[in-house]
């Protein structure tokens, strides 16, 4: 997949997952790896200015299977902002796909 693509829609990818279940940083790699590869690098960026903005607050929890993890838990703030992101790709997507199918009239 493109790179340039990767990035526009990682920001949408972490938050809806977050939506649905606090995780730690790989988890949310392992994840998204499942749809398109990405890597560590990219997502804890990322995480940290989701932070910064109060999109996500972060915790600590023990691991049975090695050091303590932290978790990033979606904020009310960072819902809202799912929200509109989500409305804006839907928006989005219908406009590129009506281009890429033809179904737009052209003068």
């Amino acid at each position: 997949m493109n790179i340039q693509f990767k990035k526009g829609v990682l920001e949408l990818c972490v938050l809806s997952i977050l939506d649905q279940k606090d995780c730690y940083g790989y988890e949310l790699v392992h994840n998204i790896s499942k749809s398109f590869t990405i890597s560590e690098g990219t997502i804890y960026p990322l995480l940290s200015r989701l932070k910064k903005e109060g999109y996500v607050i972060t915790y600590l929890e023990e691991s049975i299977e090695g050091p303590t993890r932290k978790y990033y838990e979606l904020t009310e703030s960072g819902k809202l902002v799912l929200h509109t992101l989500k409305e804006e790709w839907k928006s989005f997507t219908n406009d590129v796909n009506q281009i890429i199918e033809g179904c737009v009239g052209y003068e």
